[in-house]
């Protein structure tokens, strides 16, 4: 019998070179933006970002994480708890349902809260026949901030426990439950320990969101970090000055990477994948209230806001606002869209390839650089690219093509992350025997290795897709004249208080996003509840 080809240790360099090439392109632009930062000096820099106003910043954004974790934590427990552990009712459909909010943009769903709690609004116009003058002014500054970025971003550490949830040992709780220990005591010293990794990965998740929001917080009128950049950017001449506060913004955003990375250390997963399910919790009495707090949840995450975006639209409809008028915005977003998702897709693949089939110090390294982008806020990422091509590339600004770059830097990671999942998965054994059979490395990887990986390589490029049909801030900055999408028509009309050409074109984006949602995150975590059930 033939001896199976064994993998070469070395990469080829053509396959080294691509990927550094790649790297490169990703990561120059950011590290350009720290050089801009110390242009006129480091006493200048230090002048500007060692400030009272700048603390205020830190803590005004600081105080906002804190909160929005404060908030999504217990909601994603929660949630995910009654869905994999307890025996509640059409549990298939609130599964579905807890994980819709990540269909909203922060933007819209900003848009929809100040629709119906703000001046003005339908709450208002419901309460004033009862002699209700004016509500509360929750709906602006810290509070509306924090009820956007928290009920709407908790879907990023609920999907990855459900999963997680679903695969713990429910032998390592029996044993507990054996020598003596209480519910509450097996919970916290058995459970939730298990638990860590989908909880630290999804708090950064949501921390980093709030770091890089730019919609929400813009419409609710609280000042962050983010939005004090692109003031900086858009007023003052001097933009060195909006690249030192990027820099304070960056350094947010390395912290919070580097916090969750220290919290893993020394994590060890314990034995998973059960053969049989954990024991579902009888709720018995509390099953009615437990269906009620969970229809006044949707309602308040899910009801209220697509109401809002549905009722608005169909009234823009009514009144002559027809559908051709944001046609443009439409076709733009699917464009560009689809260009982001097809470039990650394939640059995505000779990184993963480098950093799976040949791992070396330099190929894990070149993989952990490609993140950089996707830790950082679009508007660094957008400030990044501006300062480089005005100096070095000025054909590429305003461009579509520039765009295209700055939504590839900012989501690579979702292509690159879903195709090394893939591309794991597949022994070398596969090619190797291909080569035995006499194809070259380059015919037995297109005929065997990626026809296997092909699911995976779709899935990332639909999560980058996703992704880049909700950003705001880069296009923002990036966007050539008179190129709208509906991010920014949704935007700038809610930024002007007209609701109903806001609705229209924040109707077809939650249109658009439902079935890559669903597709991408509902679907699996519900087959793998399935699947041990």
């Amino acid at each position: 019998m033939a001896l199976l080809v064994a993998t070469p240790r070395r990469a080829p360099w053509a396959l080294s070179g691509v990927s550094g090439l790649i790297v490169a392109a990703v990561t120059l632009p950011l590290a350009y933006v720290v050089l801009r930062a110390f242009q006129g000096g480091i006493a200048r820099y230090i002048e500007t970002v060692a400030t009272e106003r700048m603390a205020g910043l830190l803590w005004r954004t600081s105080i906002l994480i804190a909160g929005a974790l404060a908030v999504a934590v217990p909601v994603a427990l929660t949630g995910a708890w009654l869905v994999v552990r307890t025996d509640l009712k059409w549990r298939r459909f609130w599964a579905t349902v807890l994980a819709l909010p990540l269909v909203f943009p922060s933007y819209v769903a900003a848009f929809a809260l100040i629709a119906v709690l703000g001046p003005s609004g339908l709450l208002q116009g419901v309460l004033e026949p009862l002699g209700v003058e004016r509500l509360p002014g929750i709906v602006y500054g810290y509070s509306g901030a924090l009820i956007v970025l928290s009920l709407f971003t908790y879907p990023y550490i609920y999907l990855l426990l459900v999963p997680a949830w679903s695969a713990l040992d429910p032998a390592l709780e029996e044993s507990s439950r054996t020598l003596g220990a209480g519910p509450l005591r097996t919970w916290r010293g058995v459970v939730l320990p298990q638990l860590r990794s989908p909880l630290y990965a999804g708090g950064l998740l949501v921390a980093l969101y709030v770091v890089s929001d730019f919609g929400a917080v813009s419409l609710v009128r609280y000042n962050t970090l983010t939005l004090s950049v692109f003031h900086a950017y858009r007023s003052l001449f001097d933009r060195t000055i909006a690249a030192a506060t990027a820099t304070v913004l960056i350094a947010v955003a390395i912290l919070l990477v580097v916090l969750q990375a220290r919290a893993q250390r020394g994590f060890r997963a314990v034995r998973r994948g059960a053969t049989r399910p954990s024991p579902r919790v009888v709720l018995g009495r509390a099953q009615a209230p437990a269906q009620f707090g969970l229809a006044l949840f949707a309602l308040v995450t899910v009801g209220i806001p697509g109401g809002v975006v549905i009722s608005w639209g169909l009234r823009a409809i009514a009144v002559g606002n027809p559908l051709g008028a944001i046609g443009a915005a439409l076709s733009h977003s699917l464009q560009v869209s689809l260009l982001a998702a097809l470039a990650a897709s394939i640059l995505a693949l000779p990184v993963a390839f480098w950093a799976v089939r040949f791992p070396t110090r330099v190929s894990r390294t070149a993989e952990r650089l490609c993140y950089s982008g996707y830790a950082l806020p679009g508007l660094v990422v957008a400030l990044a690219l501006v300062f480089f091509v005005t100096r070095h590339a000025g054909f590429l600004y305003q461009t579509s093509a520039l765009l295209v770059l700055a939504y590839v830097v900012r989501f690579l990671p979702e292509a690159l992350s879903a195709t090394r999942s893939a591309l794991s998965d597949v022994a070398p054994d596969f090619e190797d025997a291909a080569r035995v059979l006499g194809h070259s490395r380059w015919s037995a990887w297109r005929r065997v290795t990626l026809p296997m990986i092909a699911p995976g390589i779709a899935a990332g490029a639909g999560l980058v897709f996703l992704t880049t049909m909700k950003e705001l801030p880069a296009t923002m900055i990036l966007r050539p004249t008179g190129f709208e999408t509906l991010a920014t028509r949704i935007w700038a009309a809610a930024d002007e208080g007209i609701f109903s050409e806001a609705a229209l074109p924040a109707l077809l984006l939650l249109v658009v996003s439902v079935l890559p949602v669903w597709w991408l995150s509902i679907r699996p975590a519900l087959r793998d509840r399935e699947s041990r059930s």
